[in-house]
C-alpha cells in the first residue's frame, strides 16, 4: 500500500506541478479516488456522499488532467483486483484527448502485486526505456 500512496504522489506531481517535471511513469495507480475507495469501502457510493465524492475526485489526478502536459508511461495488469484496470483505460482516453504523450504497457494475466519475474522485468525495463526517451540516458553510463 506504501509503494502505491508513492505512486499516486507522482501522478499527482505530474498533473499538478507539470513544469517541475519531464516525463513519469505510471504503475497501476489510482486516477480517480471514488474508483480506489471501492478497495477499502465495497459498500461506497458516490452519489450517496455529494460532498465527500467531489472532494475525492478533487484529490485525484484526473480532477487536473487539463493541466497536465508531461508525457507518461502507464502500467498496469489487465488482471489487477486491487486497482481497477479501467482506471488505466480512462486516464489513457483523458491524456489521448488532450494530446499528452503516453504509452500503456499492458501485462496481460498479470494481478496489482506483480506475480511473475519476468513481468517486474519488462516494468523496470520499461520504466528505464521511457526516462531515457523523454529525460536521456544517464550522463555516467551507469545504466
Amino acid at each position: 500500500a506504501q509503494d502505491d500512496a508513492l505512486l499516486d504522489l507522482a501522478l499527482d506531481a505530474l498533473a499538478q506541478a507539470p513544469q517541475l517535471f519531464a516525463a513519469g511513469v505510471d504503475i497501476h495507480g489510482v486516477h480517480d479516488w471514488n474508483e480506489g475507495i471501492h478497495n477499502f469501502r465495497r459498500d461506497y457510493v458516490p452519489e450517496h456522499l455529494p460532498e465527500f465524492s467531489e472532494r475525492a475526485f478533487e484529490a485525484s489526478p484526473l480532477y487536473h488532467i487539463d493541466r497536465w502536459e508531461d508525457p507518461v508511461l502507464l502500467i498496469h495488469g489487465d488482471d489487477d483486483r486491487n486497482v481497477k484496470f479501467s482506471e488505466t483505460v480512462t486516464l489513457a482516453r483523458e491524456l489521448t484527448l488532450r494530446d499528452v504523450p503516453h504509452e500503456v504497457l499492458v501485462l496481460p494475466d498479470e494481478v496489482h502485486g506483480f506475480l511473475m519475474h519476468r513481468s517486474w522485468l519488462d516494468v523496470y525495463r520499461a520504466t528505464a526505456d521511457w526516462f531515457d526517451r523523454w529525460m536521456g540516458p544517464p550522463e555516467d553510463g551507469s545504466r
